[in-house]
C-alpha cells in the first residue's frame, strides 16, 4: 500500500523514480517541456537533412560559405532539446553533470555560429564578397572550445574540491551528490562567456543593418531578432533562478525554469534563424532552375524554323531550270519542333536576319546568258505559218543550225563548217 502510494498518477509501478516527472499527471510541466523537446527534435533532424539535400543545388559561393555553420548550429540546437530531458528526469550523477557541462556548451556552439554568421555578413553587406569557408569554421571552432575548456575545468575542480557533499540541503554521504551540489549564483556565473557570445552575436546583427548591399539584410535580421529574443528569455530565467524560485517556489522550481528556458529558446533559434536561412537556400534552387528552363524557348524553335524555310528556298533556285520539265509537288508540312534538340540558346548557332539574308544572295545561281543556252524548237504563230522564214544562229562550237518553219512544222538542218 505504501509503495502504491508513492507512485505519482499516471506512472506504472515498474517505472524508476528517476522518470516521475516524465509521466506524473500532477507536475503537467514535464509531460508539456517533454513533448516540446520531442517535437523539435524530430524538426531539426528534418531541417538537417533539407540542409545537406540543397547543397548541391547552391550555386553562390557567398551562400555556400555558411552551410557548415548552418550545419553545425542545427546540431547544437539539436543537443538543446535532448538536454532537456536531463532536467525533466531526476538527479543523479550522469544528470547533473550533463547539466553543468552541456548547458553552457551547447548554447556556446549556437552563439558562436550566430557570430561567425554576424561576420560573414557584414563583409557581405560591405563588399558583396565574404571570407571563405574554412576561416568561418575555424573561428566558429576556437570560440566554442574556449567554452568547452572552461567548463571541463569547472566540473574537475568542484569535483575534486568537495567530493562528498549534500544535494540540495540533504543529507547523502554519497560522491555522486557533488555534482549537483551546486549553488545558483555559482552555476549563472559560469556562463558569463556564453553570456558574452550573446552579445557580441547581437552587436554584430545590429551593424548589418548599416551596409549598402542589402540583399544580404534579411539574414542579419533573422540573426538580430534571434539574438534580441535570447536575451530576453535569459534575462527572465536567471532572474527567476537566483531570485525568484527563493522566494516562490523555492528549490522545486529550479529545474523547471531550466527546463523551459531550454525549449524556448531552442524553438527561437529554429523558428526565427534557421528555416529562414533554409528557405533561402531552397529559393535560390528554384530560380536557378527556373532561369535554365525558361530561357528564350520560343526564339531557338523559331530560327530552327526560319533555316529550314531557307533550305528549301535555296534548293527550289537551284533547280528552276527545270521546273517546266518536272512536275511541282506541294510543299511537306514541317513541325515547327522537329529540329529541336532541348539545348539551350547559348550552346547553339543561331544566326540573325541578316546573316540569313546574306547567305541566301550568296548561294543563288547565276543566269546564264541567252547566246549560250540550249537551244530549242518552238512553235510560230497561227499567222506566220504560211510563210517559212529560215533562221540561223552560230553555235559555240563553230557549227551553224538552220531552222526552216514550214506549214506548222519544224526542220532543223545543221552543216558544220571549217574554219578555213
Amino acid at each position: 500500500m505504501s509503495t502504491n502510494s508513492t507512485v505519482p498518477r499516471g506512472c506504472g509501478s515498474n517505472v524508476d523514480s528517476l522518470y516521475y516527472n516524465l509521466c506524473n499527471l500532477n507536475a503537467v510541466w514535464g509531460i508539456v517541456v517533454e513533448a516540446f523537446s520531442a517535437a523539435g527534435i524530430v524538426v531539426s533532424i528534418v531541417l538537417f537533412i533539407s540542409l545537406l539535400a540543397s547543397i548541391p543545388f547552391i550555386q553562390d559561393k557567398n551562400r555556400r560559405s555558411s552551410i557548415v555553420l548552418q550545419g553545425f548550429f542545427l546540431v547544437a540546437t539539436l543537443g538543446l532539446f535532448g538536454l532537456t530531458f536531463a532536467f525533466i528526469v531526476g538527479k543523479d550523477f550522469a544528470t547533473c553533470a550533463s547539466r553543468r557541462f552541456l548547458f553552457g556548451v551547447f548554447f556556446a556552439g549556437c552563439f558562436a555560429c550566430l557570430l561567425m554568421q554576424g561576420v560573414r555578413l557584414n563583409f557581405l553587406v560591405r563588399r558583396n564578397s565574404g571570407p571563405p569557408s574554412w576561416v568561418l569554421c575555424l573561428g566558429m571552432l576556437g570560440l566554442w572550445l574556449v567554452e568547452a575548456i572552461i567548463n571541463t575545468e569547472w566540473l574537475i575542480i568542484t569535483i575534486v574540491r568537495s567530493p562528498l557533499a549534500a544535494l540540495n540541503g540533504t543529507e547523502i554521504g554519497l560522491a555522486t551528490a557533488t555534482p549537483c551540489n551546486i549553488a545558483n549564483e555559482d552555476f549563472v556565473m559560469a556562463l558569463i562567456y556564453v553570456m558574452t557570445l550573446m552579445l557580441a552575436s547581437f552587436v554584430a546583427s545590429l551593424v548589418i543593418m548599416c551596409g549598402k548591399h542589402n540583399q544580404w539584410k534579411l539574414e542579419g535580421a533573422s540573426i538580430l531578432i534571434a539574438t534580441l529574443l535570447s536575451v530576453f528569455i535569459w534575462i527572465a530565467w536567471i532572474v527567476m533562478y537566483v531570485f525568484g524560485n527563493e522566494r516562490t517556489g523555492g528549490p522545486t522550481w529550479d529545474d523547471p525554469t531550466l527546463a523551459i528556458a531550454l525549449v524556448a529558446n531552442a524553438w527561437v533559434f529554429l523558428i526565427v534563424h534557421t528555416v529562414p536561412e533554409i528557405c533561402c537556400y531552397s529559393d535560390e534552387e528554384e530560380e536557378e532552375q527556373g532561369f535554365g528552363q525558361e530561357l528564350y524557348p520560343s526564339r531557338a524553335v523559331g530560327y530552327e524554323t526560319i533555316l529550314k524555310e531557307q533550305s528549301s528556298q535555296n534548293l527550289f533556285l537551284e533547280n528552276k531550270a527545270f521546273s517546266m520539265d518536272e512536275p511541282s509537288h506541294a510543299p511537306k508540312p514541317v513541325s515547327p519542333y522537329s529540329g529541336y534538340t532541348g539545348q539551350l540558346r547559348a550552346s547553339v548557332y543561331q544566326p540573325t536576319e541578316l546573316a540569313l539574308i546574306a547567305k541566301s544572295s550568296a548561294n543563288r545561281p547565276q543566269e546564264v546568258p541567252y547566246d549560250s543556252a540550249i537551244p530549242r524548237a518552238t512553235v510560230p504563230s497561227a499567222g506566220s505559218s504560211a510563210q517559212s522564214t529560215p533562221s540561223t544562229r552560230a553555235d559555240i562550237n563553230g557549227t551553224t543550225t538552220a531552222h526552216t518553219h514550214t506549214n506548222g512544222t519544224s526542220v532543223c538542218h545543221s552543216r558544220s563548217t571549217n574554219s578555213n
